[in-house]
């Protein structure tokens, strides 16, 4: 009975985790062995009374045959893992054979697609994630020892960047840091360089991304945060005091302590979140 009660309560999760998770990734990883087939191309020679010419077309009726006897396409294997729009092999392994330094070998590795993303992906993660905690820290704590009057237009206007939607903020940014936006306009005029953008520089691209997400995140750190903060137990808050425990000792030793299981919360989800980037 308890094994027929554990079966119907977990027959709905499991079929949907079924359908909705394993069968996609199957489907996907089967589409990723097969590549789509190419046009069958044919040379049509065309004379009038003066000259014959020739042009290249596609025979439409060849190529739909193709496609409809192999509709995934031609099987190539793990073959299209390894070309340059992925791993890469053969162009890593020339890279390392005629590298200079190592310095040189990666820069070489960071022109190649698959290499520059994960470059990307992990800078992102590792940066953003320990300045979102700190940020929200920062402005969790502030926001606590404002007067009572003031802490709801506060924390209102303090959880706007995470209220606007993902594709509005990016808008808003691509238009500041162009070259006649405000970001793009101010970095031309302290260069004094009229042709300076944040654009075309991918150094300053990243920064201005990872700003980005800092921006957006830091309200969803800064709400577990304020949360976690009216649970603080005064009396050990107020034991530290008349110890003399100055401000920073307090934070050290019973502010951040207490938020730690709170940390570890909000660590998880912006790797989990910073990581699809």
């Amino acid at each position: 009975m308890k094994h027929r009660t554990f079966f119907w309560f977990f027959f709905p999760t499991g079929m949907a985790m079924l359908l909705f998770i394993a069968l996609p990734i199957l489907s996907v990883v089967t589409q990723s062995l097969f590549t789509p087939h190419e046009a069958v191309l044919v040379t049509v020679e065309t004379c009038t009374p003066f000259k014959c010419t020739e042009e290249t077309a596609i025979d439409q009726e060849a190529t739909a045959a193709i496609r409809a006897a192999e509709p995934l396409g031609r099987f190539v294997g793990l073959d299209i893992y390894f070309d340059r729009g992925h791993l890469a092999i053969i162009e890593v392994s020339e890279a390392w054979r005629a590298r200079v330094s190592f310095a040189d070998f990666l820069s070489k590795l960071n022109n190649l697609p698959f290499y520059r993303a994960i470059a990307f992906t992990l800078a992102f993660t590792f940066i953003v994630t320990p300045l979102v905690i700190l940020m929200g820290l920062v402005i969790a704590l502030a926001v606590n020892t404002l007067h009572a009057k003031l802490k709801g237009i506060v924390i209102f206007f303090s959880l706007l960047p995470f209220v606007i939607t993902p594709l509005i903020g990016a808008l808003v940014l691509f238009w500041m840091i162009d070259s006649r936006g405000i970001l793009g306009n101010a970095l031309q005029w302290l260069a004094g360089d009229p042709t300076l953008s944040l654009k075309a520089s991918t150094g300053l691209m990243w920064i201005s991304l990872m700003v980005y997400g800092v921006w957006h995140a830091a309200p969803f750190a800064f709400v577990i945060f304020y949360a976690g903060l009216q649970t603080l137990p005064m009396d050990q808050l107020e034991a530290a005091q008349i110890d003399g425990a100055s401000r920073f000792q307090r934070l050290r030793y019973v502010i951040v302590p207490h938020l730690m299981p709170l940390v570890t919360f909000v660590a998880l989800i912006q790797l989990m979140d910073n990581f699809r980037v």
